[in-house]
């Protein structure tokens, strides 16, 4: 049985990670060939550095997935705090509700429906263009929000009430007292929710797809516009630094969260050796 559950295991990991082995194995393919591998070469790296529109559409990502994560971060974890503060379990059902429904909608469904939304309030106010990098954010922010309500969402959960109001008790004001008690407790939460969005943000290709506007081009509707010809290993090049820049945010993510659950550990039993 042991045996069974270790291959089965292999096998998973095999099919999700395969496909991206390959691919950093190629991007140092001196060739352009898929099947014939020349030997190692930064050569799609430099090319990569030299293509300016490529490395524009990579800017604009970055920007419009920095931004809607800021936002949706502050706007997540305000909602998230407000959510666990009610006191009306049907009320709460219905908010985890629609703060479910941007997450299981399918992406072309949302993407329609914002952009028939930018378009008929941009005729109302008579814009001359009714999509923009604007509009994109607003719908980034839109589908980024429930990712971070649903981090920190359980960690409010699982505090101590009595931490807030022990605080207030010393004389803390409200505010005082989430930023010096509650933000501690659920800043692993805030961290996991962030990284989300911006992984989520920067991956987004149909919304983003539907909701643009002319001048602003992100990197997977370019890498979409060049499906239709070709995608040189320039791609691949490209492909493996952003991998590397998630996993970098994904092991952030896993040794902030250890380090609070060691600390809490601590203060449970303050005789345990560290």
């Amino acid at each position: 049985m042991k045996l069974g559950s270790k291959i089965y295991t292999t096998i998973i990991f095999l099919f999700l990670f395969a496909p991206i082995v390959v691919m950093l194995i190629y991007s140092f393919n001196d060739s352009k060939s898929l099947s014939v591998y020349s030997g190692f070469s930064l050569r799609w790296y430099k090319e990569l550095l030299n293509d300016r529109n490529t490395l524009e559409s990579v800017k604009n990502t970055f920007i419009l997935a920095f931004s809607a994560t800021a936002i949706s971060t502050v706007m997540g974890t305000a909602a998230a705090v407000g959510i666990n503060k009610l006191r009306g379990a049907w009320y709460c059902r219905v908010l985890k509700t629609a703060t479910d429904i941007p997450m299981t909608n399918p992406d072309i469904i949302t993407g329609i429906s914002l952009m028939l939304m930018f378009v008929f309030v941009g005729r109302l106010v008579g814009a001359t263009s009714s999509l923009s990098f604007w509009t994109m954010l607003i719908a980034h922010v839109t589908f980024c929000l429930p990712y971070v309500i649903l981090q920190v969402l359980p960690k409010l959960q699982q505090m101590d009430r009595s931490l807030p109001e022990a605080a207030m008790d010393l004389g803390c004001t409200p505010l005082r007292a989430f930023f010096k008690v509650e933000l501690p407790e659920i800043l692993p939460g805030i961290i996991t929710g962030a990284i989300m969005a911006f992984t989520m943000s920067l991956d987004d290709f149909v919304i983003s797809y539907f909701t643009t506007g002319n001048g602003f081009e992100t990197l997977p509707i370019r890498i979409y516009g060049m499906t239709k010809k070709t995608v040189t290993p320039k791609m691949y090049a490209l492909a493996t630094l952003i991998f590397f820049v998630t996993m970098s945010l994904l092991i952030f993510s896993n040794v902030v969260d250890n380090d609070q659950r060691r600390e809490k550990k601590g203060r449970k039993d303050p005789y345990s050796i560290q």
